[in-house]
């Protein structure tokens, strides 16, 4: 029985049983036998292994923060740069630990390359898929942050362009009446960018980055030019009185909707998400440590890199053909 129909008949088998029986339906499935039990794994057979072999644990100060796929068999670590700031040590799916080196970084895909200091030259490296755009509903699977599991979704979106976002601060301006030169906050967004640095209602932005703000288009255009995730020194005038804060940007998407439901829900997002040139989304349930990671097929073929969480039933992954076009050049001047 292949992987698919083995999961769907366990699936099924669950919900066949009346409740009559067992309104729990809890005692007739062994642990084993469940969604994420060791029998509905191993029937990925050697798609899961491949999956957990190829994918390596990234951490800094023995702390998890993305994953990695293995590109060369000399031990290079395709990941996703933004998350990976710091990497000091990488782990494989048998436990051994390596430290880390950076080679080189892609900023405009959100890539970058380490390399694993080690005497080995024979790690197992990704297969890349000939075709790496599946159609929406395909079943794909990548490797738990564990690497001792393998989670199953499927497609779940058009493949597209993703724009860019740019960060914003999270407050409402108006050009401030008073004597003092600058931009007057209306109103700040609760547990945005702006709110968590300690900028208030009333307070007149003078400055950003070192820079004099005379009006809203210029604090603007100082802001959106920046990412989610970037650092902005703001000074401002509170009472009288010159403050200044250190305001990390927040996504658009997340500030001004802070109060929809799906979004309180999803728990911590990619610190980048936009601005890739094409994207193939998926539901993965995966948290942010787990991007970077590499996403397979059934035959166990790569067919992109984790790059974005977006929220909890939406993943970004860069497509096979985007990613080879990086990094097949820089791999032939090894």
């Amino acid at each position: 029985m292949n992987a698919i129909k083995f999961f769907i008949f366990h699936q099924c088998l669950i919900f066949s049983i009346s409740a009559d029986e067992d309104s729990n339906k809890t005692d007739f499935l062994s642990d084993s036998e469940r969604l994420n039990g060791s029998s509905i794994q191993n029937a990925f057979g050697k798609s899961k292994e491949e999956a957990v072999t190829q994918t390596v644990r990234l951490m800094r100060n023995d702390k998890l923060i993305a994953l990695g796929g293995i590109i060369h068999s000399d031990g290079y670590i395709l990941t996703k740069a933004s998350s990976c700031i710091g990497a000091r040590e990488a782990e494989t799916s048998d436990g051994k630990k390596y430290p880390l080196r950076i080679k080189k970084r892609f900023e405009e895909t959100d890539l970058a390359v380490y390399k694993l200091i080690s005497e080995t030259d024979s790690f197992p490296i990704l297969n890349w898929a000939d075709e790496s755009n599946q159609s929406e509903g395909s079943w794909v699977l990548s490797a738990h942050s564990s690497l001792q599991e393998i989670r199953v979704g499927v497609t779940s979106g058009t493949p597209r362009k993703i724009g860019r976002e740019g960060g914003v601060m999270g407050v409402i301006l108006t050009t401030d009446r008073s004597k003092i030169s600058g931009v007057k906050i209306s109103e700040v967004v609760p547990q945005a960018a702006a709110y968590r640095a300690g900028l208030l209602e009333g307070d007149i932005v003078t400055h950003a980055d070192n820079r004099r703000v005379k009006n809203q288009d210029s604090l603007i255009k100082i802001i959106t030019k920046k990412d989610p995730g970037d650092v902005v020194r703001i000074k401002a005038n509170r009472k009288g009185e010159t403050k200044q804060f250190l305001v990390t940007l927040g996504h658009r998407s997340v500030t001004f909707d802070l109060f929809n439901r799906n979004l309180q829900m999803s728990g911590p997002v990619s610190k980048r998400k936009d601005n890739f040139p094409f994207i193939t989304q998926h539901d993965l349930p995966l948290d942010k440590e787990s991007m970077g990671g590499p996403l397979f097929n059934l035959n166990g073929k790569c067919i992109g890199l984790n790059i974005a969480r977006v929220d909890r039933v939406t993943i970004y992954a860069l497509p096979t053909y985007i990613i080879k076009e990086i990094i097949d050049p820089f791999l032939e001047s090894i």
